[in-house]
This record gives structure tokens, C-alpha cells and sequence, in this order.
């Protein structure tokens, strides 16, 4: 529990203030959810970021909630939409990277966080126009030749596919650099981090923990490629458990002396390591096959043949060359707009000012939202409409 400032007790209280900037306070808005009013603005400790506080009406008491996410910095003013089990926040006066975020107030992530820590959470999520290809899960056990087909993959579509840069608790090695060969990280943060969600899988190897975050993922998305996630069946198990959408392949050897083969012709390990390797190609193989975590299950036989099988299952087969992919669609909101809202239709009324002032509309549909902390959330939809029109009916004024 908390107090807010005087000033603004007066403005919350009044009444079901929706996406309007209060009036006592700059850089602030609300957003009124059932019996709860969320207040949304910078933080009055002269901080950058956004801070939330939320008045229960039920309770008559102020709350300020546990934050996860990454906190947007402040900005010369927001416009708020409320939706289903979020919050639409416009930043006003920032780069097209940064004025379109969401405030979770009810989602799955949100309630977990609560049934953990027992009290209030919210959780801010960057939005992000479109959507990203579902990254793909790929493995399969030492020796099978998984990691040759993603080479192959990865040769013929450059511009297409990319990897997540991997976290870990241990020290550097010879040449080895931070954010390019691992993400180089201390053990109680990436514990909390842990706990706090944003892991898709981890693991703790000779005293050392090595993961995938979610945000390693998202950054090869915003780079317009592809993920790929070359992952041991734990790993994959976990991603399945998360919230993130991907395709997930089990890349299987025709027979156990065929991998028995392979992995002697390699020369590279004693006779006690092909043991243990072919011990756990095994469990990993039967788990594989039995623990419905995999949507495909491709034998690699013959190299060719089976890299051919993975194109078609990711849509490449009929491709020659990859097509170019660029990085997200970005919106240039002017600082003078005002938000309606009509069903899924968020309704931007954009004023910019010169010699001749013209208006146009943008309308974002929220309709098919994806995604989330500890991620982005994506699946925004836009249209920009040149010629403002005065024919919009039933549009709830929201600032």
C-alpha cells in the first residue's frame, strides 16, 4: 500500500477518467479498469522512467504495484486506451522506436506474477507492428547432424535466418565477446531473472548457468529474421512450456548403428565418450518420439534428402533466393494527436503544424494481439488514412 500525491486524489476520485491527462499533473494519464483507476506518468522522484500507482475504488486505498518489464522512459505526455487485460500507452514526443507500449494488467504472465509474489503486478511490453515468422526449435541428439543442416540453412538464406546469443554465468574464454559468443552475466542476476519469467530455458552445467532469454529471441525478430533455437530436448521441452509460438523438429538417425557409425568417423572422442553420447542419443530419442513436444520428426538418412524435407516444412522449397526481410514498421505519431477508440480500432487523430496544417488519421487494430511480457507484444495492425473525414460515429473520446 502506498500513498499518491494530494494533487492527485481529487483528479482520480472524481470520477472514470479514461486516456486523459490529469489536470493537476503534466506528463501523467489514467486509465480506469473495473474498480481500479491505474496512473500512468513520469515518476515525481525526477527519475526517466514511467512510473504506475492504481487506486482501488472498491478499497479506497492507493496500491503501488510490482513492475516487471522493461519501464518505457518519460516522455512530453501519454495518451491511454484501455483494452481487455492491458493497457494501450501512446508516448508523445518519442522516436518512432518507442511510442507504442502496453501496461498488462490481467494477463497470464501478470497473474503468475501475482499467485508468486502475492500483491499487485503489473507489466510493460514494447508494441510492435506486425508479426514476427515463429522462430524454429531444432533437436535432435550429438551426432544425428542437426547442426550441419542449420549450417545449410543458414548458407542459403542468409538474410533469412539468425541465432539467439545465449546467457551464462561463466567467465569469458580467450577471445570470446560479450553479446556476440555468449551474453556474460553475474549468477544472482540471471537467477532473478529466472524467476522472474524471462528465460525460455536454462540450465546449470559444472556449477555454471547457460539459457535462452526471451529477449535474445526477440532481438533476432527485430532484426526481420528468423530464429533459430538449436536446443537438447530439455530445452525444447521448456520453450513448448513457455508462451512462445515456434515449430519444433526432432531431427532422428535412421538407426542407432548408423550413429554409432557417424560418430567414430568423427574421430574426435574416446571410446568412454561415444559410449556416453549413444547412452543419451537414446533417452533423447525416445523422448523425442514419445513426449509430444515435437510438431515434425525428420530422419536424416541421407543429407540431402532430409535438408530438402526441412525447407518444405519451413515453406522454402519453392524459394530459389530468399526473399529480403526488413525490421519492424515503425510509426511517426506528430506530439499534437488525440486517441478515440471504436471496438478493436484505436482511432489517431494526427494534427501537424507548418505553413499549411493537415490531419489524417491512423487507425490501429488491436484485434489480433500476440506475444507479451517478457517479450514484445506484436500482431499490430495499422492504416493511414491522408484525408481527416468528420463521418466517425459512436468513437469513444479517449484524450
Amino acid at each position: 500500500m502506498g500513498e499518491a500525491p494530494a494533487l492527485l486524489v481529487d483528479d482520480v476520485q472524481d470520477g472514470a477518467l479514461n486516456g486523459l491527462e490529469l489536470k493537476n499533473v503534466t506528463c501523467k494519464t489514467t486509465a480506469t479498469v473495473g474498480d481500479k483507476a491505474y496512473v500512468i506518468g513520469g515518476a515525481d522522484d525526477g527519475t526517466l522512467s514511467i512510473e504506475v500507482q492504481i487506486f482501488d475504488r472498491s478499497l479506497g486505498e492507493w496500491v503501488r504495484p510490482t513492475v516487471r518489464g522493461t519501464k518505457p522512459v518519460s516522455c512530453n505526455g501519454l495518451s491511454a486506451v484501455p483494452l481487455e487485460d492491458r493497457i494501450l500507452i501512446l508516448k508523445k514526443g518519442s522516436k518512432p522506436d518507442d511510442q507504442i507500449w502496453f501496461l498488462e494488467i490481467d494477463t497470464q504472465y501478470v497473474r503468475q506474477q501475482q499467485k508468486i509474489l502475492g500483491s499487485e503486478v503489473v507489466a510493460w511490453s514494447k508494441g510492435v507492428i506486425g508479426n514476427a515468422e515463429k522462430p524454429v526449435v531444432i533437436s535432435g541428439p550429438s551426432g544425428v547432424g542437426k547442426g550441419t543442416l542449420i549450417s545449410m540453412l543458414m548458407k542459403e538464406f542468409p538474410s533469412m535466418f539468425g541465432f539467439s546469443v545465449s546467457h551464462t554465468t561463466r567467465a569469458p574464454r580467450g577471445m570470446e565477446k560479450d553479446g556476440v559468443h555468449y551474453h556474460f552475466t553475474e549468477k544472482s542476476i540471471m537467477e532473478k531473472e529466472i524467476k522472474e519469467g524471462k528465460f525460455l530455458e536454462f540450465a546449470s552445467v559444472h556449477g555454471n548457468l547457460y539459457g535462452t532469454s526471451v529477449e535474445a529471441v526477440e532481438l533476432v525478430a527485430d532484426a526481420g529474421k528468423r530464429c533459430i533455437l538449436d536446443i537438447d530436448v530439455q530445452g525444447a521441452r521448456s520453450v513448448r512450456a513457455s508462451s512462445l509460438e515456434a515449430i519444433f523438429i526432432f531431427i532422428c538417425p535412421p538407426s542407432m548403428e548408423e550413429l554409432e557409425k557417424r560418430l567414430r568417423d568423427r574421430g574426435t572422442e574416446t571410446e568412454e565418450q561415444i559410449l556416453k553420447r549413444l547412452r543419451n542419443a537414446e533417452a533423447e530419442i525416445e523422448q523425442g518420439k514419445s513426449s509430444q513436444v515435437f510438431d515434425f520428426i525428420l530422419y536424416n538418412e541421407k543429407l540431402e534428402e532430409c535438408y530438402e524435407r526441412l525447407k518444405k516444412l519451413l515453406g522454402l522449397d519453392g524459394f530459389i533466393t530468399a526473399p529480403p526481410k526488413s525490421g519492424p514498421i515503425e510509426i511517426d505519431l506528430p506530439m499534437d494527436h488525440s486517441v478515440s477508440k471504436i471496438d478493436n480500432k484505436i482511432i489517431i487523430n494526427c494534427i501537424s503544424s507548418g505553413e499549411k496544417e493537415s490531419k489524417n488519421l491512423i487507425i490501429l487494430d488491436v484485434s489480433s494481439l500476440k506475444g507479451g511480457v517478457p517479450g514484445r507484444t506484436r500482431g499490430l495492425n495499422f492504416q493511414a488514412i491522408g484525408s481527416f473525414s468528420n463521418g466517425l460515429n459512436g468513437i469513444d473520446q479517449l484524450s
